[in-house]
């Protein structure tokens, strides 16, 4: 279930009111003026002018009030982890005011929804001109990681990371900032909570990179450097590594301990994923 929070003004929230006026429900919360209620969708709006939606339809309704180019943001996003091959690539970007007008002309939108040529020629634009902080941990490394991290806790590590190094870069992170909410807030903060150094100020929000070009942005650099790998590890092993973790992964995986044995898979692979059983069904 989606959760997302806005600070509405007057006007925005009357026109949820007149939208929904025939859910208005009532509710013990002293602090909510106006509880609204339906199948898919509830609403809290609250004395303060917070505006809650929470409910599978919370995205499609709450994205239409979203100021989406408020001054200076910052976003992060994260790829690979849903692919058995390569390594996760995570990103944080500050886009300034004046910069929007750069991702509007090139399309930027959640990498997800833009092809891989594209990527591969927006992406470096991007680079050039966009305050970022990438990271890269392969596989050999994630593997590691992995035996004493699960996956959310390397993302988050990743994502806090990333915003750490756009500090050391002496960037001023504006109090926008945002992250795809892969898991809860606090969750997300005991997951790092040994780390040397914490960014703090997040804001977490579901479907992020389709809501923030911050996050978007973040979203298509990770992916062309998830591409530009992948495309050295063809290159490296001499064969095609199939994205994802479908049955092609699994056709990959035999052919690769054929090729090199299966004591080498750690270089290519996350081996925790399902696809590393074919290994065993095929013995």
């Amino acid at each position: 279930m989606a959760t997302i929070s806005l600070k509405l003004n007057k006007e925005k929230i009357q026109t949820i009111k007149n939208t929904f006026k025939n859910d208005i429900k009532k509710s013990p919360n002293e602090y909510i003026d106006t509880f609204i209620q339906n199948d898919h969708l509830t609403i809290s709006i609250y004395t303060s002018d917070k505006v809650v939606f929470q409910g599978d339809d919370a995205f499609f309704y709450a994205s239409s009030f979203i100021d989406k180019k408020i001054n200076r943001q910052a976003g992060s996003d994260e790829v690979g982890t849903g692919d058995y091959f390569g390594p996760v690539c995570v990103c944080a970007c500050i886009v300034e005011e004046d910069e929007f007008t750069i991702l509007d002309e090139l399309g930027v939108t959640d990498s997800k929804k833009i092809d891989d040529e594209k990527i591969k020629k927006i992406a470096p634009i991007l680079i050039e001109k966009i305050k970022h902080s990438l990271l890269i941990l392969d596989n050999i490394k994630y593997n590691v990681v992995h035996q004493n991290n699960n996956l959310n806790e390397i993302k988050a590590k990743l994502h806090n990371q990333a915003y750490i190094n756009l500090l050391h870069k002496n960037y001023v992170i504006p109090k926008a900032a945002y992250v795809d909410e892969f898991a809860p807030k606090e969750k997300y903060f005991s997951y790092i909570k040994d780390e040397k150094e914490i960014f703090h100020d997040l804001v977490f929000e579901t479907k992020a990179e389709s809501m923030y070009p911050a996050v978007a942005c973040a979203s298509v650099i990770a992916r062309y450097a998830f591409i530009k790998k992948m495309e050295e590890l063809d290159n490296k092993y001499k064969m095609h590594f199939h994205f994802g973790a479908g049955q092609d992964v699994d056709s990959d995986i035999l052919q690769f301990v054929k090729k090199y044995g299966i004591n080498r898979l750690n270089e290519v692979a996350k081996l925790h994923f399902k696809n590393t059983e074919i290994i065993k069904r095929n013995s």
